[in-house]
C-alpha cells in the first residue's frame, strides 16, 4: 500500500489524536487540487488535567510495604476513541459510497489504532498509509508531500 497515485476523487484523511481532516481531490495526479470535506476535533487535555485524584494503593498483606496502581493515561485513551470515531466515520462514508480509493496519514500509532477498527469495506478502498503527523499543516504542503510520494 506504498504507492500513491493522486487520482479525481481520491480521499485522503489527515489526522492525528485530536483533529482530523477529510480532504478530496478535485484535480488530477498532474495538478492536484485538495478541497476540505469535513474536519473531526476533539478537546483533549493533558492527562494531569483529567485525572480526578493520585493513583490508588494497595496493601500487601500484613507486612507494612503498600503498592501504588498505574495512573491511568486519560490522553492516550481519548487518542484511542478518536481513531474509533473517525474508523467509524470513514465506514459510514464507504457505505454511502462518497469515496472510491483513500489514503490515509496520520502518526504511527494513531494509524496502527485506526487500522484495528476499519471495517472491510473501507479497508477495500484503502490505497495508501503514511505515517506523519500532517494535521498543521496547509493543504498545499500536504497536497506536495503526497506529489513526492
Amino acid at each position: 500500500m506504498n504507492d500513491v497515485i493522486l487520482k479525481r476523487g481520491l480521499w485522503v484523511v489527515v489526522a492525528d489524536g485530536e483533529k482530523a481532516l477529510f480532504l478530496k481531490n478535485e484535480g488530477d495526479a498532474k495538478f492536484p487540487d485538495f478541497q476540505l470535506v469535513q474536519e473531526m476535533a476533539q478537546d483533549n487535555p493533558a492527562t494531569r488535567e483529567q485525572g480526578a485524584e493520585r493513583p490508588g494503593r494497595y496493601s500487601n498483606g500484613p507486612s507494612p510495604h503498600n503498592s501504588a496502581f498505574a495512573e491511568t493515561d486519560w490522553h492516550r485513551l481519548s487518542k484511542e476513541r478518536f481513531a474509533d470515531d473517525i474508523a467509524e466515520r470513514l465506514y459510514k462514508l464507504a457505505h454511502e459510497g462518497k469515496f472510491d480509493a483513500l489514503i490515509l496519514i496520520a502518526p504511527p500509532r494513531l494509524l496502527g489504532e485506526m487500522r484495528k477498527k476499519l471495517h472491510k469495506e473501507v479497508l477495500d478502498r484503502l490505497s495508501a498509509e503514511i505515517p506523519k503527523t500532517l494535521t498543521n499543516q496547509p493543504v498545499w504542503d500536504i497536497e506536495a508531500i503526497l506529489k513526492a510520494a
